[in-house]
């Protein structure tokens, strides 16, 4: 490789010095996983424009240089990071999100999302013209970028649309010779050499006749009838189904993609929120199977929470709640980035602790009054696992009189949420992810590690609710279950007894898994965290010959040619 100075300032020339970031603590924030994992970077690159990034592609490529891919970095298993040591060239970040236009195609029916384009803002742009993107909660809240969504078969909690999947998409590839080379699947006539494809598609400079409509999907289109299927011994979604792996989609980050090209959804009319507790978990066994296989229509979607999980969202995420709920989730990214400069302060002073952020947001926290409504908070008093399902049109009167009968008949209940009672049901739901890593941050001295699995159980697995043995269970402190229950995917996080060896416990518990028939992760992907099945380590071969794109992803080898 060349020299380091001259490839630094190579890359200033290319995308402007403000935008090449070489201190270390000016990287971390790109450099550190938003849960999992960090490494070393000889520099992080914020291109603004489609040619700036093709241009930094070709001079890391020319000076065999490892390229990370990045845009929100909102990743759970530290999958848009280098992960420690063991790389054998060095290794530059891309981060996109300066790239985050939004094209609106096809009278609305679907959108072209640049490389840092976010669900957030494409659900912002939606909106006015009566649809919205493939994630409405979520992702969408933490600012996570619609390309993440597509390169990690993200699933999200929506019953009717399954992972984020397309087969139209602009890309770079480094091929078998080592060579760059642009890959136009976008399905619009941009020209032929790769600077007049990227400037004509980032000016949108391209008629609607050059938009060409094909047979291949923007969308998983037979995912609302994979989910019907009750009595299948396979999960519905899992990350190395070979079926969702298609050029960009399910890439994690093996490519560098400069835009995809997604389908859109009508918005509901009419939404209804129902709030479903039960004392036995076998009655959301029936539940759902009685709701996929009977109902006209699909629930919009369908979160689990069980009791300990409540409560540890309700003390440890309650700031987090408050500030979406009043500020909105556009002020997020603004408080994640607060968040890493006062970690940033607290790590240059040694007076002051680690995680200084989590520990006076919790403080904060204790402050503020109770954030959730009577009666959910009633349940949580009747009810050890709590059912949130949203239904809309034809499907709220269908749902209301099932449950009505369902009810009379079997352990638990049902209410109706007002508009209010439903947002904040939902919310919490979705805040209840943070709780784990606020927890972990404020208590890290006195326990011996954290594990946040993503499992996708098969789909007649009538044991959904997890039953460790004493041994294992002796393991932990502390366990968080919650998850998308029509889908049979559960995230189950542990937190380790101090002295415990988290290596062993992890053992343990994929071998319970691997028992039940499980696939993971099912919609996180597999970062640094999970190990890589075949099927995927093929993939990421076939897309990544060489091995310059994100190595060492899924525990696979981070040398060149895959050594």
């Amino acid at each position: 490789m060349n020299d380091k100075s001259k490839v630094i300032n190579n890359l200033k020339l290319i995308v402007g010095k403000k935008y090449v970031l070489t201190n270390k603590l000016n990287k971390e924030p790109y450099s550190k996983g938003w849960r999992y994992g960090q490494g070393s970077a000889l520099a992080v690159v914020k291109p603004g424009k489609l040619i700036e990034m093709w241009k930094t592609l070709e001079l890391c490529v020319k000076n065999d240089i490892i390229i990370i891919m990045q845009a929100a970095n909102t990743g759970l298993t530290g999958g848009s990071t280098p992960y420690g040591d063991g790389y054998d060239r060095p290794v530059v970040i891309i981060n996109t999100m300066r790239m985050d236009d939004i094209h609106i195609i096809n009278n609305g029916n679907q959108i072209i999302g640049l490389s840092g384009s976010t669900l957030y803002d494409l659900e912002k742009k939606l909106k006015p013209i009566g649809k919205e993107p493939h994630s409405v909660i979520g992702s969408t809240s933490i600012g996570a970028s619609i390309v993440g969504g597509v390169c990690n078969n993200s699933g999200g909690s929506l019953v009717k649309r399954g992972p984020a999947y397309t087969e139209l998409a602009l890309y770079a590839k480094v091929n078998q010779n080592g060579k760059l080379e642009l890959v136009n699947e976008l399905g619009i006539k941009l020209g032929s050499k790769p600077e007049e494809i990227l400037n004509n598609l980032q000016n949108k400079n391209y008629r609607r006749t050059d938009i060409l409509n094909s047979k291949k999907l923007a969308s998983d289109d037979k995912y609302s009838s994979i989910v019907r299927e009750i009595d299948s011994n396979k999960p519905a979604r899992y990350n190395a189904d070979k079926r969702l792996l298609y050029g960009v989609s399910g890439s994690a980050g093996k490519v560098a993609v400069f835009a995809v090209r997604l389908d859109t959804y009508n918005i509901p009319q009419k939404n209804q929120v129902f709030y479903v507790g039960s004392n036995d978990s076998n009655v959301f066994w029936k539940l759902r199977r009685e709701i996929l296989s009977k109902f006209k229509t699909l629930p919009t979607s369908g979160d689990y929470l069980h009791r300990d999980c409540y409560d540890a969202a309700r003390k440890y995420s309650k700031d987090t709640f408050v500030v979406i709920e009043k500020l909105g989730t556009n002020f997020l990214p603004t408080l994640f980035e607060l968040k890493r400069k006062v970690d940033h302060i607290s790590k240059k002073t040694s007076l002051l602790p680690n995680n200084l952020s989590d520990k006076l947001m919790q403080l904060f926290s204790k402050l503020l009054p109770n954030h959730l409504p009577k009666r959910i908070e009633n349940y949580r008093e009747l009810f050890e696992h709590h059912w949130i399902i949203e239904m809309s049109d034809d499907g709220i009167e269908e749902a209301r009189s099932f449950f009505k009968e369902f009810f009379n008949k079997n352990e638990g209940d049902f209410f109706e949420c007002t508009e209010k009672e439903g947002k904040k049901a939902i919310l919490h739901r979705f805040t209840a992810a943070s709780a784990f890593g606020r927890y972990s941050a404020i208590n890290e001295d006195k326990i011996g590690g954290t594990m946040s699995m993503d499992i996708a159980f098969p789909r007649n697995e009538k044991n959904w609710f997890e039953v460790l043995s004493k041994e294992i269970d002796d393991m932990f402190e502390m366990k968080l279950y919650y998850g998308h229950l029509f889908c049979h995917v559960l995230h189950q996080n542990y937190i380790i007894k101090k002295g415990v060896d988290p290596k062993k416990a992890k053992e343990k518990l994929f071998k319970t898994y691997d028992n039940r028939g499980a696939e993971y992760p099912s919609e996180h992907n597999v970062g640094h965290e999970y190990h890589a099945k075949n099927t995927l380590k093929d993939f990421y071969k076939d897309l990544d010959p060489t091995n310059t794109f994100n190595p060492g992803i899924g525990k696979t080898s981070k040398l060149k040619n895959w050594e």
